[in-house]
């Protein structure tokens, strides 16, 4: 057996794009046609009969497709394969991804992207292009899948076992997802598709449509005798959806009632548009060199306008309200509050995203070696305006128009409905102000602009050698790799005070203007965008009208809200250095395929920002720090063939994810007390990230068995995993800084305070460090039934279903208190996804249900930063029935009607572990997709 014979067939798992995964650099090189089985590739289109055999197309043939693939996989993995080029079985990556076993998806703004792998979040996973990491547009790692167009993805693999060869393992496990290779395939290909796209709710807001369409276009050819192989695929997007959002402030004791102390509701509308282009250019002059080039592009932009009205309530709070009226025990079904004086919303977010990834890869096999050398870049830049824009009924609350707002609970679907006096589409009452004097240090703030702009650029190079030793019994392979990574991640944000133009001041107590009438300009039709909680219409108009046609004055402050200053770089220059052993051999009398390796990794981690004493006009002092550090990856993956068409595979390994970029920065907040600290010999303190934080680590072992059904395109497996988590981040720790810097601007009484503490300028900073540890403890069952193995007279119907059920416990160790447990983000307990399709004569139609327990979620809080809350369980139906012509004049058509979220589930948070208490209550409406392809 050949070096690359023995790859592709498994052993080593990133070789080649199709069924090889040893070597992710050399994902791209060519697939002898010599070595592929009968089996139906994505190229097939029809069924077609070869003797006896009939070969499967559409989803069927996607599902077999991606069962071999695991099949012939050394290590555990998962995978899923387009059913024909330009269409995977769901409109996202992300919804493939949350269909395998074991993995989950949280819906952001009513899709599908943050990906849970295991029972651990997006923090804890990484995802490659055609073996290669991905940057990520985000203030993070975690890769936003909606990104990258599905109708550009070939096919995907998630490794939930690591091997010593891949590159950038995730703690959880590792997507990597891979475009079409030109040589892969037999003939020239055109393809065509397009769709459009509609909520049922149409728009909520007046300034953006409730439709959209996807173009895709996708062509494979080759040249010179199959030695040149082209590949192009463009996909165009434009997408809506809707968002009914209920938030709640929180629910205070109000003598001795809990009340809902305050809400901010949104009608919140989101358009994507998206291109995105990929092209491979593959040259194989000889069966031994093949050379391929990869260039992956998308400029993805939103634009979110949001509108609703928000309502200080408890009196306790500073509301300045009064409860006239209540029943219901303490928790009231029903609370009337007066002198109510709102803060009515026209939010807008606009989000600008370029990616860029190009990779060169040449590779040289031969009988008794495989060498390969890939050299890639990637970036991905990403500029984020979110706008705050505030009119109501006077300035300050100070005005003698008030509102009377009644709540109640509700059974079913929002928590509360309400009703209310004012009529808040009237523009002589409702006019731009600072609404409850929110303006710091009395700026009249009649709304508020964060301004972020975020680069990551990565450059990665990797050599390879697989080396045959057919001098040991059983050894089939020797692998020795290099790797080097260089990536940089900055962020920058800008944020303003907008106060309102024609005054001397921004500042009140200067005779700044306080309130005016909102410009004809900039006026929309007015919005019933809260009927969903019983209000009427409000106004609505576009912020950036008064943004630019000088209405609003950007007042330069630093908002004290944030936790530390903004503005951070982080780089991590990697090394790493690899061993493997693959194995084909016998042992205890069972066939058994392997491999076994270490990975040696270096890192060098270095971050500069700023440190700022906080508050308004606080100068901001740049300040850098970083850590080098070693780590030993061992792994281990056996499979043994205990009987025909069944495997059982163990596996053990060391892992690690490196930490949030965001906990890295060096960027920070200093505060100064007069007096010393109660409790610490000093008088500084601060809060910001930590760039000497190390990687999350887990020690895993792993088992699966899995049983194929011979010629039935089905399997049952049955997996179960525990990770040994170590240097777990605890974000809301404490870590000890020097503030000697600020020492020369002590005054009299801080310095007096500073001689008490023996000039100690050492301080403690809240943030992150790695002084939590837990384990994760999992069971897997997945299974693919093709009906026709109780009867022939059902070929074509068919069953996939996966559940996953995981235990965990993370216990943080902080430097002072007693140790406590707390939940690990994005883990739910159960995890089931299921299909049930039918598929003949080219129809076909499927049903599909993903369902998830409760689980802790991520959200975007204040001033961009982040908050995790608890989630309740959600269900989710999706449906799609097709036809795909098979002869005659429209052969090569096929037509396609998709149904998605058709129970309208809600995605609900709550707090305080009680489910009473819903903070977010959004419903996104049912989307339906009408479509049509053609392939020439």
């Amino acid at each position: 057996m050949t070096i690359r014979n023995f790859l592709r067939a498994g052993a080593s798992t990133t070789a080649f794009a199709v069924a090889a995964f040893a070597l992710p650099g050399v994902a791209q090189a060519q697939v002898d046609p010599a070595d592929q089985s009968d089996e139906a590739t994505v190229g097939d289109q029809n069924d077609v009969a070869q003797g006896d055999a009939i070969i499967v197309s559409g989803y069927r043939q996607a599902l077999e497709s991606a069962i071999n693939t695991k099949r012939e996989s050394t290590v555990i993995v998962e995978a899923f394969s387009a059913e024909d080029i330009g269409k995977l079985p769901d409109i996202s990556i992300a919804e493939t991804l949350g269909r395998l076993p074991g993995l989950a998806v949280q819906r952001i703004n009513g899709r599908a992207q943050s990906l849970s792998i295991r029972g651990l979040g997006p923090d804890y996973g990484t995802s490659l292009l055609n073996g290669r990491q991905l940057v990520s547009s985000g203030d993070n790692r975690a890769v936003e899948y909606d990104q990258y167009p599905s109708e550009l993805i070939n096919s995907g693999v998630v490794y939930k076992t690591p091997f010593a060869g891949l590159i950038g393992q995730g703690l959880a496990g590792t997507v990597d997802l891979r475009t079409i290779r030109p040589l892969d395939q037999a003939d020239r290909i055109v393809s065509l598709s397009g769709r459009l796209e509609f909520n049922e709710d149409g728009s909520l807001n007046p300034d953006l449509e409730g439709w959209g369409y996807r173009a895709t276009g996708t062509y494979v050819d080759q040249f010179a005798d199959d030695t040149i192989g082209v590949a192009l695929g463009v996909a165009y997007q434009s997408s809506p959806s809707q968002v009914q959002r209920f938030n709640a402030w929180g629910y205070p004791d109000d003598s001795g009632q809990m009340v809902l102390g305050g809400m901010k509701p949104f009608a919140r509308s989101v358009d994507l548009d998206r291109l995105g282009v990929f092209g491979t250019l593959e040259f194989e002059p000889t069966p031994e060199w093949n050379s391929t080039i990869d260039v992956f592009y998308a400029d993805y932009r939103e634009r979110i306008p949001m509108r609703g009205i928000e309502f200080p309530l408890n009196p306790g709070w500073g509301a300045g309200t009064t409860i006239t009226g209540s029943s219901g025990g303490d928790f009231p079904d029903s609370v009337t509050f007066t002198g109510v004086q709102p803060v009515v919303r026209n939010d807008y977010d606009r989000k600008d995203t370029e990616t860029f990834a190009i990779g060169w890869n040449t590779s040289y096999d031969t009988e008794d070696v495989l060498l390969s050398l890939d050299v890639a870049y990637s970036s991905a830049d990403r500029r984020l305006q979110q706008i705050e824009s505030y009119s109501g009924l006077s300035y300050a609350a100070r005005g003698t128009t008030s509102d009377t707002v009644t709540y109640t609970r509700q059974p079913d679907g929002f928590p509360f409905q309400f009703d209310n006096v004012i009529d808040y589409s009237n523009t002589n009452l409702i006019q731009l102000t600072d609404p409850r004097g929110w303006g710091a240090g009395g700026i009249v703030q009649a709304g508020f602009i964060n301004d972020t702009s975020t680069n990551d650029d990565l450059w990665t190079i990797r050599a390879e050698a697989a080396l045959a030793r057919d001098a040991f019994e059983g050894l089939e392979a020797v692998v020795l790799g290099l790797s080097y990574e260089d990536r940089t991640k900055s962020r920058d944000i800008t944020q303003n005070f907008l106060s309102l133009a024609g005054g001397p001041s921004v500042y009140a107590s200067q005779g700044a203007v306080t309130r005016l009438p909102i410009p004809a300009e900039a006026l929309l039709d007015p919005t019933s965008s809260l009927s969903f909680l019983g209000f009427g219409p409000q106004v609505a108009y576009d912020p950036f009208v008064l943004l630019n046609n000088g209405t609003y004055v950007l007042t330069d402050v630093q908002s004290s809200d944030l936790p530390f200053p903004g503005d951070w770089t982080v780089n991590e220059k990697v090394y790493t250095g690899y061993a493997r052993f693959d194995m084909d051999t016998t042992l205890l009398g069972l066939p058994m395929t392997g491999n076994a390796g270490l990975q040696f990794v270096y890192t060098d981690q270095s971050s500069t920002g700023f440190s700022s004493s906080g508050g308004i006009g606080a100068q901001l002092i740049p300040t850098a720090g970083g850590d080098e550090y070693f780590h030993v990856l061992p792994s281990a993956t056996l499979s043994f063939e205990v009987a025909d068409n069944t495997l059982l595979r163990v596996g053990a390994a060391r892992t690690l994810a490196r930490p949030r970029m965001d906990q890295l920065n060096a960027s920070y907040n200093a505060g100064i007390a007069n007096t010393v600290l109660a409790g610490q010999r000093t008088i500084f303190s601060g809060g910001g990230g930590n760039p000497e934080l190390r990687p999350y680590v887990a020690d895993s072992i792993d088992a699966s068995f899995e049983h194929y059904f011979a010629g039935r395109q089905g399997y049952f497996a049955l997996a179960s995993y525990y990770k040994w988590l170590s240097d777990f981040v605890n974000p809301n720790a404490v870590v000890v800084r020097d503030f000697s810097y600020l020492v020369p601007i002590l005054n009299a009484q801080q310095r007096a305070a500073f001689a008490a503490t023996g000039n100690n300028t050492l301080g403690f900073v809240g943030g992150p460090d790695n002084a939590a540890e837990g384990h994760i403890f999992g069971v897997e069952a997945s299974m693919s039934l093709p009906f026709s193995v109780f009867s022939d007279a059902l070929d074509g119907f068919g069953f996939q279903t996966s559940v996953a059920y995981t235990d965990s416990q993370l216990q943080i160790t902080p430097d002072q208190g007693d140790p406590f447990d707390t939940d690990v983000p994005g883990l739910s307990k159960w995890v089931v996804n299921s299909t049930l399709f039918f598929e003949t004569g080219g129809f076909e139609a499927r049903v599909s249900h993903r369902y998830r327990t409760e689980f802790l979620a991520e959200f975007i809080g204040i001033s961009a930063s982040r908050a995790f809350r608890e989630t309740e369980a959600e269900s989710i139906f999706d449906a799609q029935i097709g036809y795909r012509f098979q002869d005659g004049a429209l052969d090569g058509l096929s037509v396609t009607l998709q149904a998605l979220n058709l129970t309208d589930e809600p995605f609900i948070s709550f707090q305080n572990g009680d489910n009473a208490q819903i903070i977010d209550y959004e419903q996104y409406g049912r989307t339906y997709l009408i479509g049509a392809s053609y392939r020439f």
